[in-house]
C-alpha cells in the first residue's frame, strides 16, 4: 500500500517561498540588462588614467626661455639674448644648484662641446641638458624648473638673518666703550665733533670749572 501523501511543513513553506522571491529578483536583473554572475566594471586606477602613478610636474617653457635670454645676455651689453656661452650657462647652472658634487663643470663642459660651437641656440642648449640629464641620470624636468625658478642674473640666495644680526651689532651704541662711546649721547645720537674733539670753553670761566650758571646773582 502506497504511503499516503504528507502535508508539507513549515521549513519547507518558507524554503519555497524564499526560491521564488530569489526568482523574482533574478528575471528582474536580466530584464534590466545584467547577467547573473557578472562582477562590476573595475574602475581604472590612477595610473592608467593619468599614464603615471606620479606624473612630473610640468616646467613652464615660457618662463626657462626668458631666462635663457637673460643670462645670454649677462656680462655681455652686445649679445641679441638668442645665444648662450658655457661661462654663461655655468653661471645659470652654479646659481640654480643644478651645478653640484653630481653635476660638475667638466661634465657641462664634455657635453657642451658636443655640439661644437662657442655659443647655442636655444634649441641646441635643449638637446644639451637633454644628453647631460641623460649621462648624469637626472630628470630633463628637475633641472629646467631650477633653472626656470633661480631668480634674475646675479641674485643669489643670502642669509639675511645672519647678515642682520651683524649689523645690529655693530650699530648698537650701548655697546661701544672707551673714546668711541663718548661720540654719542644716552639716546644713541651721533655728537658730531663735540664727540670727537675737546672743544675749548669762550664763555670766560676758568678751565675745568663744572658750576656754571649756578652762581646765584642776588648775592
Amino acid at each position: 500500500m502506497a504511503d499516503e501523501a504528507q502535508p508539507p511543513n513549515g521549513t519547507d513553506v518558507v524554503d519555497k517561498m524564499t526560491v521564488e522571491v530569489a526568482e523574482m529578483a533574478l528575471d528582474a536583473k536580466q530584464a534590466a540588462g545584467g547577467q547573473p554572475g557578472a562582477a562590476e566594471p573595475a574602475k581604472p586606477s590612477e595610473k592608467e588614467t593619468n599614464g603615471s602613478a606620479t606624473p612630473a610636474k610640468p616646467v613652464c617653457s615660457a618662463a626657462f626661455k626668458e631666462q635663457f635670454k637673460a643670462f645670454s645676455k649677462f656680462g655681455d651689453t652686445k649679445s641679441d639674448g638668442k645665444h648662450l656661452t658655457l661661462s654663461q650657462s655655468d653661471k645659470w647652472m652654479k646659481q640654480a644648484k643644478v651645478i653640484d658634487k653630481k653635476i660638475t663643470t667638466t661634465d657641462t663642459g664634455i657635453h657642451f662641446k658636443k655640439l661644437k660651437s662657442m655659443k647655442l641656440t636655444y634649441e641646441d642648449y635643449n638637446k644639451f641638458l637633454d644628453d647631460l640629464a641623460k649621462t648624469k641620470k637626472v630628470e630633463l624636468d628637475e633641472i629646467k624648473s631650477k633653472m626656470a625658478n633661480c631668480g634674475a642674473p646675479g641674485v643669489h640666495n643670502a642669509t639675511p638673518g645672519k647678515a642682520a644680526e651683524t649689523v645690529a651689532r655693530l650699530t648698537d651704541t650701548s655697546k661701544y666703550t672707551g673714546s668711541h662711546k663718548q661720540r654719542f649721547d644716552e639716546t644713541g645720537k651721533g655728537k658730531g665733533i663735540a664727540g670727537r674733539k675737546d672743544m675749548v670753553d669762550q664763555s670766560g670761566y676758568v678751565s675745568g670749572y663744572g658750576h656754571k650758571n649756578t652762581y646765584d646773582k642776588t648775592h
